[in-house]
């Protein structure tokens, strides 16, 4: 749960996975993501050229989720007034928007660096409560460090947003990796790049702050393939 997949497949082959027709690299790697919540077996569907399609059934492992309680964040961002709601839901529209790219580049290929080093604050998938109030499920990785820390590129990629005022995130990046992988960056205090940006692994694309729905000043980082958030720890985890 909260797995990004990397296969590889007969290059030349088509894959079906998750309702979509994944994007297949000129040498035959693909990539995926696994849901908080997906309980599996996964079917994936590998076409290899001029040969039957193969259905493939992958066992999911399921993972502990605890519930972190939150207090002291501004009550106006755990419940807002209906002008407040609204705008969070457009600024929400906004990122999702962009997350449905799927540029053939192949940033997620790579071993993935840390932005920032520091403490894990906060992990992916844990059961949020702010100030006594249910939310959903934590959407990635807190990273404790001090305010001004360089946040740096974990992958290459392109950089699809950049706004320093959103209101439940602050300053906040996505970073498309390729294939529907992308990462964002929440609560920023300065942004050192813009949409259309190319950067490289280590590139710096801002400093770590508390803008937003904070408590203090850290790096939320968080990742998805598409719409599916996955773990970026997990990420790291892969050599």
């Amino acid at each position: 749960q909260g797995a990004m997949v990397i296969g590889k497949v007969p290059a030349g082959s088509r894959v079906r996975y998750g309702g979509r027709e994944l994007r297949v690299t000129p040498y035959g790697s693909v990539v995926f993501g696994v849901g908080r919540d997906e309980t599996g077996p996964l079917q994936v569907e590998v076409t290899p050229p001029n040969a039957p399609a193969q259905a493939l059934a992958i066992a999911v492992t399921p993972r502990d989720w605890p519930i972190e309680n939150i207090n002291g964040v501004p009550p106006a961002t755990v419940n807002p007034p209906k002008a407040i709601a609204e705008r969070i839901e457009r600024e929400q529209a906004r990122v999702v928007a962009v997350r449905t790219r799927d540029d053939d580049r192949t940033g997620f290929a790579q071993a993935f660096i840390w932005p920032v080093q520091g403490r894990i604050s906060g992990r992916f998938g844990n059961q949020r409560v702010y100030n006594g109030t249910p939310k959903a499920p934590h959407s990635g990785m807190d990273i404790a460090a001090a305010t001004g820390t360089p946040v740096r590129a974990p992958a290459d990629g392109v950089i699809s947003f950049a706004d320093p005022g959103l209101y439940l995130t602050g300053g906040t990046v996505v970073l498309d990796h390729g294939h529907g992988i992308s990462s964002n960056f929440l609560h920023l205090s300065r942004i050192d790049a813009k949409v259309g940006d190319l950067v490289k692994q280590g590139d710096i694309i801002g400093a770590v702050g508390a803008t937003g729905r904070a408590t203090g000043p850290h790096l939320h980082w968080g990742m998805n393939w598409f719409d599916v958030r996955i773990d970026p720890l997990l990420v790291l985890e892969r050599k």
